[in-house]
């Protein structure tokens, strides 16, 4: 069988994704980005200097920036920063062409919409009147590094409709990407945002040095914030001890090259937001989902200490030293 695979999205998880099937026999892939230069410099030098240096492009991955051309694919997967996605999702819109609706739709984006609280696949779904069985997630411990240098690494894809989730794991059969399917595309969603708040959060202890022990003691508890959320999507508590839960907040809490808990290392060593933002190339998406987070456990009334601590120290400057004063002062409970 041979499919048109087109990845919306040329960062690093995107591109990593790309150069991956490009690898495979069957499969004809394209890369596309708005951004026209950003296109030029890859075919350049056939590489992503930017988000995945040393890493070669295949030539058998078509590059481009041509949305129409890439719509005319059998899967699109969809690797943009949340934040981004509705006006890319506008953009699909714009061309007219309706071709995209035959397709299946694999979000491989990890975050909640700020101002409307929507998880990414209710947004394609909502902006694009796509069938939600059509859409597909895809999330896990998958440092886009790692990945891409063919270090083996596994992955949940969350659908509606697992004839579709057969076929996605069937399109990455034979790589280093291990895929196991699972329903529960909402507690996948959860668990892939909130793992970064709780990143920045293991990062900021690694940045005030308060050892392993305290780090152990944010996984166990952020997974808790983490399950407590959930059950605001209808989300499974069985879903956060999985892969895309527990596997993805391991690995984003102690990988040297997780973007959040980077970020809040430097948080912890007394640099400032902005400064720290201004030199990453990457987006960490822990940022915007603390501040979402945060306004969906105040509305609704969510105990999420962990998260919150996040928030405040992220905008509204609070010394990381005096939030974990606050947290470990809190009244004492039963586990």
């Amino acid at each position: 069988m041979h499919e048109r695979i087109s990845i919306l999205g040329a960062g690093s998880w995107g591109t990593t994704l790309a150069v991956m099937l490009a690898k495979k026999d069957g499969l004809s892939v394209s890369l596309w980005s708005p951004f026209k230069k950003e296109i030029q410099d890859i075919s350049c030098h056939k590489e992503n200097k930017a988000f995945l240096p040393g890493v070669k492009i295949p030539d058998s991955l078509k590059l481009t920036c041509d949305l129409t051309e890439a719509l005319c694919s059998d899967f699109l997967i969809v690797a943009v920063p949340v934040e981004h996605l509705r006006s890319v999702l506008k953009l699909i819109k714009k061309t007219g062409d309706k071709k995209y609706k035959k397709a299946v739709f694999l979000s491989v984006m990890k975050g909640i919409e700020i101002k409307s609280f929507q998880l990414p696949s209710e947004i394609m779904a909502e902006e694009l009147g796509l069938d939600a069985k059509n859409i597909v997630v895809l999330s896990g411990p998958t440092i886009a590094k790692e990945v891409a240098a063919g270090l083996p690494a596994a992955a949940t894809v969350a659908c509606k409709n697992i004839h579709n989730g057969r076929r996605v794991q069937w399109l990455f059969q034979h790589t280093a990407l291990r895929l196991y399917t699972n329903a529960d595309i909402a507690g996948v969603q959860i668990a892939s945002a909130l793992k970064n708040v709780i990143a920045v959060a293991c990062g900021i202890s690694d940045g005030l040095g308060l050892g392993t022990n305290a780090k152990s003691a944010i996984i166990c508890r952020g997974l808790r914030e983490m399950m407590r959320f959930g059950r605001l999507y209808k989300a499974k508590p069985e879903t956060f001890w999985g892969i895309s839960g527990l596997g993805d907040l391991c690995t984003t809490c102690f990988s040297p090259y997780s973007r959040n808990r980077t970020l809040g290392e430097a948080i912890g060593k007394g640099q400032r937001l902005s400064g720290v933002l201004s030199r990453m190339k990457m987006v960490a998406e822990g940022v915007p989902t603390a501040r979402a987070v945060y306004r969906i456990s105040r509305k609704y009334r969510i105990d999420m200490p962990i998260s919150r601590e996040v928030y405040h120290v992220l905008y509204q400057a609070k010394p990381p030293a005096q939030a974990v004063k606050d947290l470990v002062s809190r009244p004492l409970k039963a586990e």
